[in-house]
């Protein structure tokens, strides 16, 4: 594989500043959008709720000064676990919500009590009934709250809900991820006074007026590492176009332990170069920002299946993110699984095979195997899970020169 790309605007960016476009009751310009099947999804949240969308060539224009309804419709929030993210934003909005608990890719429990704990610090009264979650305060107050771990989505909730709380929020133990940094960016820009993304403490200064705003989406990393990992296993040469390099830290990381060269040009190109004679690199273990991220695992377990010697993978932030392994096993790879543990020790090639994907990344993971195996490999379940996270990855992939088609 051989060629260049730009890469796209972040989905995990995209989602909860799409719902900050809630708070703003005015008008928002909201440019670099992938189109994406969970994007599609909560701008037709944001449709149900009463707010007017337009997308098109990337461009989303979101006007929300009409009334919104805070009752959340049903259907998508059980297909896509980060619409919970509506949450804090209709709250801080209307001071009332009605959401179910959400669904999304089966990758381990993750348990939105620190969401609710939050908000409940806060002032808001929370009953959970019948697989709904009802919310409602007078008005939220400013207060101090320590999240047991790190949560990227907890972080942002309470962000999006202290917006419009009277006096200070300040978020302790705050997810550190880029994505929260955006959404600060967001969030100020409409009038908000938020400081400290980025770092593990967040300090939210209520206020009572918002504007209208115009924002550029960062890039996403995780796109940005799924193609460097492309050429890794296939011994190709890209050069990735609109990147954060200082994002990419661990994966560039591991990938230079393996063999390949990484070179960085201004910040926001890189080119990666992989001759495929790759080695193993020892320890992958997934951590919160800025270690390894967890959306990165599988599609480096794939280079790895190629590389001499062994690997080792921990799993530390999902207990049952390891769907993929079966799949890999089919196609020859051997790897063996225990519990958050994954040895993977490499083979000299990988066989087509009829594989099927079981979540977003560990489908993304499949489909960079079948870029190296032997004969033809049949990705299915694509559109259910690798679309929501990847905006046409058969036509970039065919554009580095890759044998894929979608059918």
């Amino acid at each position: 594989m051989e060629g260049e790309l730009k890469v796209d605007g972040s989905k995990n960016a995209v989602l909860p500043i799409l719902a900050a476009t809630i708070i703003n009751n005015g008008e928002s310009v909201i440019h670099n959008v992938p189109e994406l099947r969970d994007v599609e999804t909560l701008i037709g949240m944001l449709r149900a709720i009463g707010c007017k969308c337009f997308f098109e060539n990337g461009t989303l224009i979101v006007r929300s000064n009409q009334e919104i309804n805070v009752n959340v419709p049903e259907k998508p929030v059980r297909e896509m676990r980060s619409s919970i993210i509506l949450l804090g934003a209709v709250l801080a909005r209307c001071g009332q919500v009605k959401i179910c608990y959400p669904g999304g890719c089966e990758i381990g429990p993750r348990p939105i009590d620190m969401h609710l704990s939050g908000l409940r610090k806060m002032g808001a009264r929370i009953t959970e009934a019948h697989g709904y979650i009802y919310c409602e305060c007078g008005k939220l107050s400013g207060t101090e709250i320590n999240l047991d771990y790190p949560s990227v989505g907890a972080t942002e909730n309470i962000m999006l809900a202290a917006t419009t709380a009277e006096g200070v929020t300040v978020i302790q133990n705050a997810a550190k991820e880029p994505e929260i940094w955006d959404l600060q960016t967001v969030l100020n820009k409409m009038g908000a006074k938020i400081s400290g993304a980025g770092t593990s403490t967040v300090r939210i200064e209520g206020v009572r007026h918002f504007g209208s705003l115009e924002h550029e989406i960062m890039p996403d990393r995780i796109v940005a590492g799924t193609f460097m990992t492309a050429a890794a296993i296939t011994g190709g040469s890209v050069l990735l176009k609109d990147v954060m390099t200082e994002h990419l830290r661990p994966v560039i990381s591991k990938l230079t332990e393996s063999g390949c060269t990484v070179s960085e040009y201004d910040g926001n190109r890189l080119f990666i170069t992989s001759n495929k004679r790759l080695k193993a690199a020892e320890v992958v273990k997934t951590l919160p920002y800025p270690g390894f991220a967890t959306d990165m695992q599988a599609q480096m377990m794939a280079v790895m299946t190629i590389a001499k010697g062994t690997s080792v993978f921990i799993e530390t932030v999902f207990e049952s993110r390891y769907k993929h392994v079966e799949e890999l096993v089919k196609m020859g790879a051997n790897i063996k699984v225990d519990g958050r543990t994954a040895i993977v020790r490499g083979v000299k090639k990988l066989t087509g095979a009829e594989v099927m994907a079981g979540d977003l990344r560990g489908g993304a993971a499949l489909v960079l195997a079948g870029l190296t195996a032997e004969g033809t490999t049949i990705v299915d379940n694509v559109k259910l899970h690798v679309d929501r996270g990847y905006d046409k990855l058969e036509i970039k992939l065919a554009r580095l020169g890759a044998d894929i088609r979608r059918v």
